[in-house]
């Protein structure tokens, strides 16, 4: 009989996932801590194995036309079994240690109203 494992308090104010996993990255239910940003971005690929990429728009000031122009970022996050994401999803990813050699950040909230 195996005991059912609460969820751990990452220090972010987000509500843990509904469901357990075994993964060792996992915020809420293994070991990694999570530190520094926090973004929300939209879920661009899910084809890695437990891996996601996320891309974040936002407004650049151009000071000799002053006027904004739009960029974009990709970054790559880790996606633990417990939070279900498909692309098109809005998330919170969250900076962690690295975890190979483009993964720095992990899904911690899969977030539910559009965000401007």
């Amino acid at each position: 009989m195996a005991q059912k494992k609460e969820a751990r308090n990452i220090g972010v104010n987000v509500a843990p996932p509904t469901e357990m996993c075994t993964d060792p990255y996992c915020p809420f239910h293994g070991t990694l801590p999570v530190r520094g940003q926090i973004i929300i971005g939209t879920v661009v690929s899910t084809k890695m194995h437990n891996s996601i990429t996320v891309k974040k728009e936002y407004l650049w000031f151009v000071p000799k036309y002053e006027r904004y122009e739009k960029r974009t970022s990709k970054y790559h996050a880790h996606c633990p079994p417990c939070i279900k994401v498909k692309s098109g999803d809005t998330v919170k990813i969250a900076e962690c240690r690295p975890l190979s050699k483009t993964i720095s950040f992990v899904t911690i909230e899969q977030v539910k109203e559009k965000l401007l």
